[in-house]
């Protein structure tokens, strides 16, 4: 059993999460997400709208991404949203733990669907999806495999069914100009800009590596 479960708690950034087998146990080099966030919004052209804007957090888990962009970002509002009742449970209690509660607004359901009617416009939408292939799921470390929850973890045949899915309805629901930005793992970053460069609405994409060097994280902008 993780550590991190048995206590009950985990830090990241800034903050002390409250994780119970509900959430992932949020890993360090997703904390670069929001450094990459802050440095998406100092580069853009219009700075100020996304900086009074919403964001969405989808599959927000503990809430560690909702927290890490409601501290940096502190005139936006932030939607967390998550399939799990329960793992929305452990997010709003963390930020009532870390005093951000009236930051963030807490929806359950699928991807963006709960924020459709009425619409958000969106300045930036953030993710850290299940990215993990469904054939290699089991084949994680046991801690992992046997205790954080799978829906968190398989992303599909490929690991990348969730991700097809936030390339294709994202556009909608950002502005012109606003931050897409999500997580993945080692392999899949070209492969998740080729579809981004097809989609034609998306525009400056690009791909980031976390501290080790693996290629981590994938940016682009709605086009103007």
């Amino acid at each position: 059993t993780p550590i991190q479960y048995l206590v009950g708690e985990t830090p990241w950034r800034n903050f002390i999460l409250t994780v119970t087998p509900d959430v992932l146990i949020t890993r360090p080099e997703t904390e670069l997400i929001i450094d990459i966030a802050k440095a998406l919004v100092e580069e853009s052209s219009i700075k100020e709208k996304l900086l009074h804007g919403h964001w969405a957090d989808l599959g927000t888990g503990s809430g560690a991404i909702s927290l890490g962009l409601a501290h940096t970002f502190p005139h936006t509002t932030i939607c967390a949203i998550d399939i799990s009742p329960q793992a929305l449970e452990i997010a709003k209690q963390n930020a009532q733990q870390n005093s951000l509660q009236h930051r963030i607004r807490f929806y359950q359901g699928s991807w963006l669907a709960p924020i459709s009617e009425p619409k958000y416009p969106l300045s930036g939408i953030i993710s850290n999806p299940p990215y993990i292939p469904s054939r290699e799921v089991l084949n994680l470390q046991p801690e992992v495999a046997k205790h954080e929850p799978h829906l968190a973890l398989d992303g599909g045949s490929n690991g990348l069914n969730c991700i097809k899915i936030l390339v294709a309805t994202s556009m909608h629901h950002l502005i012109p100009g606003g931050i897409w930005l999500i997580e993945l793992m080692h392999g899949q970053a070209q492969t998740v800009a080729n579809l981004l460069s097809r989609q034609k609405d998306y525009t400056q994409i690009s791909i980031h590596l976390d501290l080790s060097g693996i290629e981590r994280f994938v940016s682009a902008r709605k086009a103007l």
